[in-house]
């Protein structure tokens, strides 16, 4: 972009990025957004430009969909042919019924069925917020219907409307280094671990990584963690839970893991610190769910290291409930500039907001779940076969509403595309119910740190790697069949 008025609407911390990003590459005096979710998210969510967020919307949506040489239909759709050939040569009908065997779903009908239980109130939920948006428009002359880059910003004005609440007021609290003391707080306050930094001493292969020393309860060692935060030319978007070192043991001895945390935070900017979004937030509990999920795993033999995929991402999702919980604010969330703690009434205004735009959200979703399971339960692949057409088709028949996109297109796509999580997108969703189910566990006893629950789940869920299958795990720890309830309150979708 090359004049200042066109960003009008966007935060200043984000309009310095865009200005920073652009002199990186020789364009100095201009401002620039590249397709990672921490430049553009921004952009389609303040920014008043119409026409800059039908752009940046399109180009986002239809990475690896361009029709020029980096455009990846033709590899999708061989993708899916080939798992199929797979399947087939392994005795399944299709690739999902091959996955889903070693899964705690077992089959595609059970996925769908859960799916389906979530989809239509979803979409229900979705199309009222619709009409918030609609009403939104009209008050700047729009009289046309509402599109996919309309969504993101007349939602969040919608939301100021109703709650009186500005995300960007609240993300003045949520400094990284605060954040992260938050996140280190839970896990003391839950299992007694504790963290001493050893940043100058490890080996780092990135100037902004961080490593900690984590100690356990008893000051024994127990594992060693990294943090790699912030976006970089060189690094893919998005962010996951890795291991330069898994837990195993050698002569008899534990040999502790080496556990990193890789994320794409917004970034300082001149004299603005790192402030984080609500997403980005959550998403730093969520993978040091993952990591507490490492650090605890204690099992003698590799082949009973991992969990099943609809199973793996529950330690993850249940450690974001702590996240925003009042009890943990108190010790996280201070104003950058002041120190000040957050205030009461800004947390009430974020509670009573923080279901808004729950529809949008799960049915994106949903969508990319829908897609992912639709492509890998086929019986035969046509030659020429159009995987954004069959997406298309497919989305329709279930009536999503048009001004949504699955949150991956199948062309970046690349859970699913790149493997990993292969008929398994769904796996989110699947260890929602658990992890609402579970988090109620210890909201039963009035107690968000209650230490018996904790122990259960160190004990029965962190720590025995796949020496059972998920589903027993979790009846272990919570002594009971998950129920979707807690789920649906929590989206707001009861």
């Amino acid at each position: 972009m090359e004049s200042l008025s066109e960003l009008d609407g966007l935060p200043q911390a984000d309009i310095e990025r865009a200005a920073q990003m652009a002199e990186e590459q020789g364009q100095k005096g201009k401002w620039m957004f590249n397709m990672q979710r921490a430049s553009c998210n921004p952009v389609l969510q303040y920014c008043k430009n119409r026409e800059l967020r039908r752009k940046v919307y399109d180009a986002y949506c239809n990475r690896g969909n361009q029709g020029n040489e980096w455009d990846s239909k033709e590899i999708c759709a061989r993708l899916v042919r080939l798992r199929l050939e797979r399947a087939k040569l392994m005795g399944f009908e299709t690739p999902a019924a091959q996955i889903l065997d070693t899964r705690m779903a077992k089959k595609p009908e059970a996925v769908y069925k859960l799916l389906d239980q979530i989809w239509t109130p979803a979409v229900k939920k979705a199309n009222e917020e619709l009409a918030d948006i609609r009403e939104e428009m009209k008050k700047d002359g729009l009289d046309c219907e509402p599109e996919g880059w309309d969504y993101r910003y007349y939602s969040e004005r919608a939301r100021k409307a109703k709650f009186n609440f500005d995300e960007s007021k609240l993300s003045e609290y949520l400094e990284i280094n605060n954040v992260l003391k938050g996140v280190f707080y839970c896990a003391n306050r839950l299992y007694g671990i504790t963290f001493k930094e050893v940043t100058p001493e490890l080996p780092s292969y990135e100037k902004t990584a961080q490593a900690w020393e984590v100690y356990d309860r008893d000051s024994s060692l127990l594992a060693v963690f990294y943090s790699d935060y912030f976006p970089r030319t060189s690094k893919r978007a998005g962010a996951w839970c890795t291991s330069f070192r898994g837990q195993k043991y050698e002569n008899g001895k534990r040999v502790e893991p080496v556990v990193v945390n890789v994320c794409s935070m917004t970034p300082a900017t001149g004299d603005i610190p790192a402030l984080q979004s609500v997403d980005n937030v959550t998403t730093m509990f969520h993978e040091f769910g993952h990591a507490l999920h490492s650090f605890m795993r204690d099992v003698h033999y590799q082949s009973v290291a991992g969990v099943e995929r609809d199973f793996v991402e529950l330690p993850s999702q249940i450690n974001e409930h702590w996240a925003f919980e009042p009890e943990v604010l108190d010790v996280y969330a201070k104003h950058y500039k002041t120190g000040e703690p957050l205030p009461k009434e800004l947390l009430e205004k974020y509670e009573a907001a923080s279901k808004y735009g729950q529809g949008f959200a799960t049915v994106e979703y949903l969508a990319a779940s829908y897609v992912d399971m639709d492509l890998h339960v086929l019986t035969e692949v046509p030659e020429n076969f159009d995987v954004m057409k069959f997406e298309e088709q497919k989305l329709a028949e279930r009536g999503i509403p048009r001004q949504i996109q699955p949150r991956y297109r199948v062309t970046n796509f690349s859970h699913t595309m790149g493997g990993g999580y292969t008929a398994g997108y769904y796996s989110y969703i699947w260890a929602e119910v658990l992890d609402a189910d579970g988090f109620e566990a210890f909201k039963e006893t009035g107690d968000i740190f209650n230490q018996d629950v904790a122990e259960r789940f160190r004990k029965y869920v962190l720590t025995p790697g796949g020496i059972d299958d998920g589903m027993t795990m979790y009846r272990n720890f919570r002594g009971a069949e998950p129920k979707i309830d807690a789920l649906l309150r929590n989206r707001g979708l009861d």
